[in-house]
């Protein structure tokens, strides 16, 4: 089973300035979710995606999460905490994205997982 990164999420004070420079800079499209005060972003080719979440007390300025691909979260989740990993968020779903979870490593550096959403 490959564990790919699949999405990376960069804090922001406001998500659509930062979608905008960064489509300014680099091209990137951007695809905005009202509802969620969200902004996705899509790089060139098959570069991984992510988005800009707003800055708050558990996604302060400076963090970037990154989401690993896995195909059973439970599975990953258990094997995490035998390691010695920390659970931060057990799993939760994103309408017709998929399931995810939140982790820290042995060292605290947090990351997410992502089991897609079957189509």
């Amino acid at each position: 089973m490959a564990h790919p990164i699949v999405h990376i999420e960069l804090s922001a004070k406001d998500h659509k300035e930062a979608a905008a420079w960064y489509k300014d800079i680099f091209g990137w499209e951007i695809t905005e979710f009202p509802d969620m005060n969200y902004s996705f972003f899509a790089g060139p080719n098959e570069s991984v995606g992510g988005g800009f979440n707003p800055v708050s007390d558990e996604t302060p300025a400076g963090e970037v999460l990154v989401y690993i691909h896995t195909d059973n979260l439970a599975a990953t989740i258990n094997k995490i905490k035998e390691a010695g990993g920390t659970v931060v968020v057990e799993s939760f779903d994103i309408p017709t994205v998929g399931t995810m979870g939140v982790f820290k490593d042995p060292t605290g550096n947090l990351m997410a997982l992502l089991q897609p959403a079957q189509s």
